[in-house]
């Protein structure tokens, strides 16, 4: 008989904010942001729970969290410290088991089902013991049969909280779940479940696969089965990255299509520098380029077929640009990847 997978999600505590208290003990229980200066138009990486008390979250406008929070600190994110850090984290979950999933610098699943000794709930709780003991941070987990509903348990008692979600739990479990916690249910979607009388994953039941598929085309099968609880995807070692891309947002806004222009040479260096270690692995496919203007719309521009010159990326820009004609405040360059299996790759940007 086929044993019951055994998936720990865990996931660190405000990663970087708890990084930089470890570093800086004065900064422990005052609110505390990770990300760019309001008058630089930064955004909010992280930031603590002293700070989430007063309504500041990730993604939100730096000037609004001091608006909301007029005392909050504000450090710049060290990413060589932070990616140092996860490392670290990932060689201790490499203690227990090679099957690793890493999702970010600080969250991770595991697949645990073949340890010799020990069972999923002790394999967290001495991973939690050594990243606080050796690390110096505290991280959250989850234990469940599967990696939907692992991911749900280590967020349940955060921070620094262990859940388990044990396979005869499941199905009442996920019945009292809100749809909101399904994995791709965002407003749109919420809404449409919302008119259909549907709030919590019990209320999906009655629903057929057919439908449900008839009401929201392929996502009508992932509601079907995670509204009970079925989760088939496997963790996987080695994901492989669908495109990489580097922005950059303007203190002050880019007035006209030659002021982007004049960007672009530094936005493709820094483009270049990350994209080197990943060249004999990746087989590039396609550029493109995003542009965010001063109203906060957005659009992006790719082309099949183009090379990779600064040309290029030029002739995508002003295409971009000549969508809106107006102010810049962000500029984005990337690639998209092939997903067939890796060429000799020519020199980039010549």
């Amino acid at each position: 008989m086929k044993p019951t997978r055994q998936i720990i999600h865990c996931d660190a505590d405000c990663f970087y904010a708890s990084v930089e208290m470890r570093d800086d003990p004065s900064l422990r229980g005052r609110p505390l942001a990770i990300g760019g200066e309001a008058d630089r138009r930064g955004v909010v990486a992280t930031c603590n729970y002293e700070a989430r008390k007063f309504g500041v979250r990730s993604a939100m406008s730096m000037a609004y969290a001091r608006r909301l929070c007029p005392g909050l600190i504000v450090r710049r994110p060290d990413m060589e410290k932070y990616r140092q850090l996860s490392l670290q984290i990932r060689d201790i979950f490499e203690r227990y088991t090679q099957l690793v999933e890493p999702l970010s610098l600080d969250e991770a699943f595991l697949d645990v089902t073949e340890h010799p000794y020990l069972d999923a709930m002790a394999i967290a709780a001495q991973i939690r013991q050594q990243v606080a003991m050796e690390l110096g941070i505290t991280i959250s987990a989850g234990v469940a049969p599967n990696k939907f509903l692992a991911k749900i348990a280590s967020d349940w008692e955060k921070p620094d909280g262990l859940t388990q979600i044990a396979p005869e739990q499941v199905a009442e479990f996920v019945a009292r779940l809100p749809v909101q916690k399904i994995f791709g249910v965002g407003k749109v979607t919420g809404q449409k479940l919302q008119a259909m009388g549907v709030l919590y994953c019990a209320d999906l039941l009655p629903y057929s696969l057919e439908q449900l598929e008839y009401r929201f085309g392929r996502f009508g099968k992932q509601l079907y089965q995670l509204c009970r609880g079925i989760d088939e995807r496997p963790v996987q070692p080695s994901r492989r990255r669908k495109s990489l891309s580097v922005e950059q947002t303007y203190a002050q806004d880019l007035p006209d299509l030659d002021a982007c222009l004049d960007e672009l040479p530094l936005l493709l260096q820094k483009l270049e520098k990350r994209l080197e270690p990943l060249l004999g692995s990746y087989q590039l496919h396609k550029p493109f380029v995003k542009v965010k203007f001063s109203d906060f719309s957005s659009t992006t521009v790719e082309k099949n077929g183009a090379d990779y010159s600064q040309q290029s990326f030029a002739e995508l820009m002003a295409e971009a640009f000549g969508r809106a004609f107006k102010p810049v405040r962000l500029l984005g360059v990337g690639v998209r990847f092939r997903e067939d299996e890796p060429e000799p790759q020519a020199d980039l940007f010549g």
